[in-house]
């Protein structure tokens, strides 16, 4: 009986060891899960995020980090998507196009605006990722001053930095960007 009993967990075990699959060798190891959307935010963050000083990659400058309202988060997070605006995006102009007059004032004639493929968002930090035909691979990673954005939005905007971070974008990583916040329109 025991030796019925040995085989018989011999011969599951060696089914069980046949049932797995090989190990993946390293270099064929699958991708990680791609990050997702995600915001944690518990005040309003909204408005555009102007850097203070020069942020460039090359020909292209960062003109703002967009901000949406709760609901845009909630929409995109819930599938809702739209191939122009995104509750986090970045938008640079390139800086030898021609200026133009808009209903804002002028502007530069040539934009590139980076959608997300990844964000998190919280009270105190901004994570991006996106692709641009333009720049390539763009991202950010910012810390928000909670205190600097309250007194920026009492005050409608102002010259306070209320977020300083790290942008890789063209292929360049700019350390120390700082940012002031503008309600917008």
């Amino acid at each position: 009986m025991r030796i019925r009993h040995l085989t018989i967990v011999a011969a599951l075990s060696a089914l069980a060891v046949a049932a797995c699959e090989p190990p993946t060798p390293p270099g064929d190891a699958p991708s990680p899960p791609a990050p997702g959307f995600a915001h944690a935010m518990t005040s309003d963050l909204s408005g555009y995020y102007l850097p203070v000083g020069e942020a460039a990659a090359g020909k292209w400058r960062l003109h703002h980090l967009f901000v949406g309202q709760t609901a845009d988060f909630q929409d995109w997070e819930g599938g809702t998507r739209s191939a122009t605006f995104a509750p986090l995006m970045l938008e640079f102009e390139d800086t030898t196009s021609a200026m133009v007059q808009t209903e804002l004032g002028e502007a530069r004639s040539v934009t590139a605006r980076v959608l997300p493929t990844s964000y998190a968002v919280s009270d105190t930090a901004v994570s991006f990722s996106g692709q641009s035909p333009e720049l390539g691979r763009v991202s950010f990673e910012g810390r928000l001053d909670p205190g600097a954005l309250a007194t920026a939005r009492r005050n409608l905007g102002g010259d306070g930095v209320v977020m300083t971070g790290r942008l890789r974008a063209g292929g360049q990583t700019l350390d120390g960007v700082r940012m002031t916040w503008w309600m917008g329109d």
